[in-house]
């Protein structure tokens, strides 16, 4: 049974929450459902006469000299800071409040252990610990220590550990905590490919249990380029509208990057542009930032290694072998060797720490690529691959148990519904189940292990349509629900639903 101090208890939280209200329940539209006051106050009586008896409880609330037995599932559904404790959710929102600054050492370190804690940052964590020692210091303070143990260090970028860890004093003070420290820094000196071999419990990631996400499109062409943003909940399995872009945008490149998502580029119905714009899930608002050094449309981007990574494109001239990087630290972009291949409409994926571009269309021999290369960030350099078996333009290219899926496309008037997967363990490229449509232009993501197909056009008019792959039953479902309209050229990525 787990023991919970609070010193000391405060219960005012469990007398100011609202009364249950069915009607907010799902599944009355399922089924009949009968209300029964008089049960539902017996039911909660036994209940009482239950914890009372010290009977079927499972946690103990301790305040100052005073020991209460409870039954944990009575204290989630009445306060909401037992529930978002006892289910790991809304961390965030638990470590602003007084309830977890006066919890004690065990329960502390039992909360930010926890494999399924639902955060967006490691920061969130390593913040939390520092203002509960802060709270009471001159006694907590010796407690850093067996606190740091639990802080996934590793995970933090190598400018939050040189600017806010390494300069907090209550980590100057510990010599456990500098060694946890030493620890993450020596894991960011290492190749990509031997981080893996440093298994500790502070380099796992947190894997939070049905952590909450919303597919993002954003902008496209329907049939002139648009502002529009829209999500999908899969969790509520519908979409809906969120803040607009602020000007029209289309064949933009979209990545989710340190929980902002950006839209990179593309075209706003008149010209290419280079401008990019940052959205802000918590505050749903829109917010522009460095522009990239060229022009660019029917880019690709990606995030490597804490970079957004523009590549290739069109500029209202010609095809573009160039690649610019994007540093969100000091807001500039930079160039990096550009590849080997002028490639418009191009797809891009990272796995394994390379930088994969596929396909797209080279103007200067005016045909549509099956090419493939690879960029190395350690080496700044581009090499080639095996390329696929078809030659593929707008492709959507998207990454699913570290295999690149190349989806759709086209060569020249032929729209394609075939898929291909890259295996860069092998370096083969293999075809997998057809789509159920031919899609060109359209987005793809990765959720819960499997693969989104988002819009696209079919050769003759913008498509609403969502459709998914299963890589373990070789199949495409078509999603019943659609988007609001038809759009091709949009940018697509994942996101953490704000908490």
């Amino acid at each position: 049974m787990e023991m919970l101090l609070l010193q000391p208890l405060r219960c005012t939280k469990l007398c100011q929450q609202k009364p249950l209200d069915l009607k907010d329940d799902n599944t009355e539209k399922h089924c009949p459902v009968t209300v029964n006051p008089w049960h539902m106050k017996k039911a909660f009586r036994v209940m009482n006469e239950l914890r009372s008896q010290n009977m079927l409880c499972d946690v103990t609330i301790v305040a100052e000299d005073m020991e209460i037995a409870a039954h944990r599932v009575v204290l989630a559904a009445c306060s909401p800071y037992f529930h978002a404790m006892f289910t790991e959710q809304h961390f965030t929102e638990v470590v602003l409040s007084e309830e977890f600054l006066n919890l004690g050492i065990e329960q502390v370190c039992s909360l930010i252990s926890s494999d399924k804690l639902m955060i967006t940052s490691e920061e969130k964590v390593f913040e939390a610990v520092i203002a509960w020692v802060n709270h009471d210091k001159d006694v907590r303070q010796e407690l850093m220590a067996r606190l740091m143990e639990h802080v996934r260090l590793p995970l933090l970028s190598r400018e939050y550990l040189v600017q806010r860890v390494e300069e907090e004093a209550l980590v100057k003070n510990s010599s456990a905590c500098k060694d946890y420290l030493i620890e993450a820094m020596k894991y960011h000196l290492l190749p990509l490919e031997q981080r893996a071999l440093m298994k500790t419990t502070r380099t796992r990631l947190r894997t939070p249990a049905c952590l909450p996400k919303l597919m993002v499109v954003v902008g496209g062409q329907a049939p002139k380029a648009i502002r529009s943003v829209e999500c999908y909940d899969f969790k509520e399995e519908r979409w809906h509208q969120v803040a607009e872009l602020p000007s029209r945008r289309c064949r933009a490149g979209v990545v989710y990057m340190n929980g902002l998502v950006f839209a990179v580029g593309g075209f706003n119905g008149s010209l290419r542009v280079r401008t990019v714009d940052s959205y802000d899930p918590v505050k749903d608002q829109w917010t522009s930032v460095a522009n990239m050094q060229d022009r660019r449309s029917t880019l690709g981007a990606a995030v490597l290694n804490g970079l957004l990574y523009a590549v290739g494109g069109f500029d209202g001239s010609t095809g573009l072998s160039s690649v610019e990087a994007y540093n969100m630290k000091t807001n500039e972009w930079f160039h990096v060797t550009p590849m080997n291949t002028r490639r418009s409409s191009v797809g891009v994926g990272v796995v394994g720490g390379m930088l994969y571009a596929v396909g797209g269309y080279d103007g200067a021999s005016r045909q549509c690529l099956s090419t493939v290369e690879c960029y190395n960030c350690s080496t700044n350099e581009w090499t080639y691959v095996a390329e696929m078996s078809t030659r593929r333009s707008g492709a959507g290219v998207g990454v699913l148990n570290n295999l690149l899926y190349a989806v759709g496309g086209h060569d020249g008037p032929l729209v394609r519904k075939s898929v291909e997967v890259y295996d860069p363990s092998t370096n083969t490229w293999k075809q997998v189940a057809d789509m159920n449509m031919c899609r060109r232009n359209a987005g793809v993501c990765a959720v819960n292990g499997l693969l989104y197909v988002v819009g696209g056009d079919d050769g003759s008019c913008n498509l609403a349509t969502v459709e998914y792959y299963n890589p373990t039953t070789d199949k495409w479902t078509v999603l019943s629900s659609c988007m609001s309209t038809g759009r091709s050229y949009a940018g697509l990525t994942v996101i953490d639903k704000p908490l």
